[in-house]
């Protein structure tokens, strides 16, 4: 099952939309015959790669797979079938499928079809697919929050200088996150002061294009924005009234039923679209929205070691008054980038600290 769940490593930034990451291992007297991973979003699963490289060999053999075969036929056939019919006698599963159209469905599939089927019960979601399990329970992505900061908390200088807080390996750590994103979130603000592409740079992530998506109430968007001089989809969340100028073709715009974007309903769009994970990468007020709503799950921030100064701008505009009204999170990990230090932060699933 590690060796699976390594062939499932391989699409953390080829599967950002829609599907999992899943691997498939085949095993026949005590030898690997198949392997497969998901490569690709609307291509084939894991266990159809694993079955075509395995040829006649999978007869007989027994299919160690990261997640639950789906059971209903979709952009591609059900592959709880296919694996019986390419005479499998068993099917050793690393964790249960909470696809609504699956949860258990697929093991019971295999079990109808003359499988023998074990489940490990490994943790769902995982560090490989989080997101797949956000927008079926929460129906909506995975949200990062990425954020650079000096040792003081400041994310930008009162006149709103921030290049750059952080080091060149900082920076270049970011292009891991972005490449396993199915899109970069942001507000117009952030548009506006910096223009950014927001893109994935590194050769490593060559194909990588997330999704960058502007949350613009108003309808400011420039046309001369640097995000439209790549092929990348860009995709403009607007406010009811809101009208803008004319922008290329290509630009996807999202109106929202009120006059100002709503964050949950443009989170609940994007997983209808097929949006797994989202890095929000944004300035203090979208920041803090995000994060006073609970809206979050994990926070990726990038510590310098400098002091910018009590007139510096704040990581999130966010207004507590009493300790049992701080925003609670756990740190999940902490590792040394270049001069800088990494933290992870994971939401605390009761939202605001209690006593």
């Amino acid at each position: 099952m590690k060796a699976a769940l390594k062939l499932a490593e391989r699409g953390l930034f080829t599967v950002t939309r829609g599907n999992p990451r899943v691997g498939c291992l085949l095993v026949k007297d005590h030898l690997v015959v198949g392997r497969g991973w998901h490569q690709a979003d609307g291509e084939a699963h894991a266990e159809v790669n694993a079955l075509t490289e395995a040829g006649d060999a999978a007869i007989g053999a027994t299919a160690y797979v990261t997640l639950e075969p789906c059971c209903f036929e979709g952009r591609t056939p059900a592959c709880a079938d296919t694996l019986a019919q390419h005479g499998l006698a068993r099917v050793v599963i690393g964790a249960r499928d909470n696809h609504p159209k699956v949860q258990g469905k697929g093991i019971e599939r295999l079990k109808a079809l003359g499988l023998e089927v074990k489940v490990m019960g490994l943790p769902t979601p995982g560090e490989l697919n989080p997101g797949t399990y956000t927008r079926h329970r929460r129906k909506r992505p995975y949200v990062r929050i990425k954020t650079a900061l000096s040792i003081d908390g400041r994310t930008a200088l009162a006149s709103g200088a921030s290049k750059w807080i952080t080091s060149e390996e900082a920076r270049q750590d970011v292009q891991y996150w972005r490449a396993r994103s199915g899109a970069i979130v942001t507000g117009i603000g952030t548009v506006l002061a910096d223009d950014p592409r927001m893109t994935v740079r590194e050769p490593q992530y060559q194909g990588c294009d997330p999704w960058r998506v502007v949350l613009d109430s108003e309808g400011r968007f420039p046309s001369t924005a640097a995000m439209l001089a790549d092929d990348a989809r860009v995709v403009l969340i607007c406010g009811r009234d809101a009208h803008g100028v004319e922008l290329p073709d290509e630009v996807d715009v999202w109106h929202e039923l009120t006059p100002r974007v709503d964050l949950k309903s443009a989170l609940s769009k994007l997983a209808e679209e097929g949006v797994n994970e989202v890095l929000v990468e944004a300035g203090s007020e979208l920041v803090g929205s995000f994060l006073s709503d609970h809206l979050w799950d994990e926070m990726i921030a990038y510590v310098a070691p400098k002091f910018m100064g009590s007139d510096a701008r704040p990581i999130a505009d966010v207004q507590v008054a009493e300790m049992e009204e701080t925003v609670g999170a756990t740190i999940a990990s902490t590792t040394k980038i270049g001069p800088d230090l990494r933290i992870i932060l994971r939401r605390d699933e009761r939202g605001r600290q209690k006593r």
